[in-house]
Parts: structure tokens; C-alpha cells; sequence
């Protein structure tokens, strides 16, 4: 682990600007706005209700607000986040709360490209705009049809005979 360069406890608050090198940990209240191309910690019981752009950020705690990284965000429960992420890299653990919109860029964007491409104010992307991402299936004229254009879609899916219920079901797997 990075060694932290700075430090707002629990107990203490702190409303304005942000920006550092390094690594920080928030244990405590932050409102406003967090810049850097370093690491910041949000950690359990903290309450951040800011705009964060940071290199990467690991979330114990709870945040409100948009979450720029230029390298990756981790959730760790009991972690709740309210708001829309755009970074190259998310790992969410069980247990997390996590409403708003996620947006996957490449690593070699920059945040603040990257912001523009995010609904504003928390809002979750509408559905037509995720519909028109997913690429269309082909008519189907039987099972096999299904099956081959279910396993087109990136792999994600795989129709398999679902036996005594008489059509292809659908297994999630990673």
C-alpha cells in the first residue's frame, strides 16, 4: 500500500477544492470539488458529496456525487455510491450500494474527455441510449438460430436446451 499523503479524519469536515499528489484518505466530511492524477481513499463512515477526478479511488464509505478515474474505481462494502463513474477499470464487492450510470474508456483518455460523455447530475443513462449500444439479434427461424446469434453477442451468454421445458435457456456466465 502507498503511504498517505494527507489525512481528514473522522470527526473532521472540510468544504471547497482538493487537489494532491499521491496518495489521500477521507475519513471524515468532504463537500466540493476533487482533483488529482493520484489516489485517494474514501474510507468506511467517510461522507464525500463531491465531483472526484483522480487517477484511481478506492470507495469504503459513502459518496454522492460523479467519479472520474483515470486508471480505476474499487467498492468496497459497505460502500455506497450515488452517482455516474467513467474510468477504464471498476471493481464493485457485494454488499455495495451503487446507483447512477457506469461508462468504460480506454485508459489512455483523459478525465476530462471523458466527462462529457456522462449524463449530468446523477441521473442513470436513459434506456434508449443503452439500447442503441446492443447490437441487434437476426431474426430467428428455430432453436439453432438463437443459439448461434445468442452466442454472437460477445460471449456473454450461451443458449442451451433447457431439456423437459421445451425451448433454449439462457445461462449467465462470465
Amino acid at each position: 500500500m502507498a503511504e498517505i499523503n494527507a489525512l481528514l479524519g473522522k470527526g473532521s469536515e472540510f468544504e471547497g477544492k482538493l487537489t494532491f499528489e499521491g496518495t489521500v484518505r477521507i475519513d471524515g466530511r468532504f463537500v466540493g470539488e476533487i482533483l488529482s492524477d493520484g489516489r485517494l481513499i474514501v474510507g468506511e463512515g467517510a461522507d464525500v458529496q463531491a465531483e472526484i477526478r483522480v487517477g484511481s479511488v478506492e470507495v469504503y464509505g459513502d459518496v454522492t456525487g460523479n467519479i472520474f478515474a483515470n486508471e480505476g474505481v474499487e467498492l468496497y462494502a459497505p460502500a455506497a455510491l450515488r452517482g455516474n463513474i467513467t474510468s477504464p477499470a471498476l471493481h464493485i464487492d457485494k454488499g455495495v450500494f451503487f446507483e447512477g450510470a457506469c461508462q468504460m474508456m480506454s485508459q489512455a483518455a483523459p478525465a476530462a474527455r471523458a466527462s462529457q460523455a456522462v449524463q449530468p447530475a446523477y441521473a442513470p443513462a436513459p434506456a434508449a441510449a443503452v439500447a442503441r449500444r446492443e447490437p441487434a439479434l437476426p431474426a430467428a427461424r428455430s432453436t439453432d438460430d438463437v443459439t448461434a446469434a445468442t452466442r454472437a453477442i460477445s460471449g456473454l451468454y450461451a443458449a442451451e436446451n433447457a431439456g423437459s421445458r421445451g425451448g433454449p435457456e439462457l445461462k449467465h456466465s462470465f
